[in-house]
């Protein structure tokens, strides 16, 4: 007789319920493994041996009867903790939306994770005008021979390594973009897109303000999530690229309100 492993294992791959275990912590703030266990279809014992992985990865804390997140929703988590976080799902994420870029286009790529892995996950042969919102996307994108990289002026957060200030903003009003990939601390049809530091939002609503198209990418933690800074209001996004292990209800939300929705 196949143990409670083996039978999780038929359901779903190991990584991939790590992964929406911790959306699901980081979505709610709180879990039972009551919840986790029926939610995925796999015995509490398992939850439980997730949930102790996650904490060594100090993505949540564990209490008497289930977790808690570790990510605050003021505070922004280090990129480093951020680059762990759903890393298979960000790699989905960034393949998805990277082939919604159109040949010829001019294309501001937003600091983030996730907007790592679209610039990584670019066509070889995609011929783009890219301005990249932080130095890790620019190193990423500067060997690609058909990619003509832009770089805004500004200051650079430390560790973050993201462009912000009044001349970044100005980069934006004086030019004209067909395409933002965008990130966020989260995106709730109530509060609308929001984001945890003030420059930041700065920096994005300008980027918002200078493109004809936004595709928002997130993953799963991040529908129905607040963050500190409201950013706008969630129907000025035209595409929300996420996850497979998003809620039916953030989805159907988003989608009522006119955002088209693409899992991967």
């Amino acid at each position: 007789m196949k143990d409670d492993t083996d039978m999780d294992t038929v359901t779903m791959r190991r990584s991939d319920r790590l992964e929406r275990v911790s959306s699901l912590v980081h979505a709610s703030g709180r879990v039972r493994v009551g919840e986790l266990a029926a939610q995925l279809q796999v015995s509490e014992m398992t939850i439980r041996r997730d949930l102790e992985e996650l904490e060594e990865q100090g993505l949540v804390t564990r209490v008497h009867g289930g977790a808690v997140s570790n990510l605050s929703r003021s505070f922004e988590p280090g990129f480093s903790a951020r680059a762990r976080l759903n890393a298979d799902a960000k790699r989905r994420i960034g393949q998805a939306a990277a082939a919604l870029i159109r040949d010829g286009e001019n294309v501001v790529i937003d600091a983030g994770t996730t907007t790592v892995q679209v610039a990584a996950a670019l066509r070889p042969d995609l011929r783009i005008r890219a301005i990249a919102l932080s130095l890790r996307i620019a190193d990423v994108l500067a060997d690609m021979p058909n990619v003509s990289l832009m770089l805004p002026g500004g200051s650079v957060r430390p560790h973050e390594r993201s462009f912000i200030g009044p001349m970044t903003i100005r980069t934006f009003e004086q030019l004209a973009f067909d395409t933002l990939v965008l990130t966020s601390g989260g995106i709730d049809v109530v509060a609308g897109v929001t984001e945890y530091e003030y420059d930041d939002a700065e920096t994005k609503r300008a980027a918002l303000a200078s493109a004809k198209r936004t595709i928002l990418v997130a993953d799963a933690s991040k529908l129905g999530a607040v963050a500190f800074v409201r950013l706008c209001p969630a129907d000025e996004i035209d595409i929300v690229v996420t996850d497979a292990g998003a809620l039916p209800e953030h989805v159907e939300a988003l989608r009522q309100v006119g955002v088209e929705v693409i899992l991967a």
